[in-house]
């Protein structure tokens, strides 16, 4: 298994906020060492590695994670959704569904 992070730079210079995060979130866990490869969307350079791999992919949102297992590319969007389904961790319901409804201002709750 092969796993790539893409974390985005906007156009001020600033890493975004929810890439900080979700950075943050892996080195305290422990599990930044499983990723292989970090790349950078830098919206001041549309040709960056990150900017250049999203359109291929044709992702719209960072930070996300492609994992490549067996020849298979699949690409995580949802933090919470990779932890679960690619690193096994154990992930509380409202914590994935607090991110879902962060990145998806246009739900809401029932």
């Amino acid at each position: 298994m092969h796993i790539t992070f893409v974390k985005k730079i906007l156009a001020t210079g600033e890493p975004c906020r929810k890439c900080r995060e979700v950075e943050t979130r892996l080195d305290k866990s422990g599990h930044m060492d499983r990723i292989d490869r970090i790349l950078i969307a830098d919206e001041r350079e549309p040709e960056s590695p990150g900017a250049v791999l999203a359109r291929e992919l044709s992702v719209d949102r960072a930070p996300f994670f492609v994992v490549e297992n067996e020849g298979v590319q699949t690409v995580y969007t949802v933090y919470f959704k990779f932890l679960k389904e690619v690193l096994e961790v154990d992930v509380s319901s409202a914590d994935a569904a607090g991110e879902i409804l962060r990145d998806n201002p246009e739900l809401d709750f029932i």
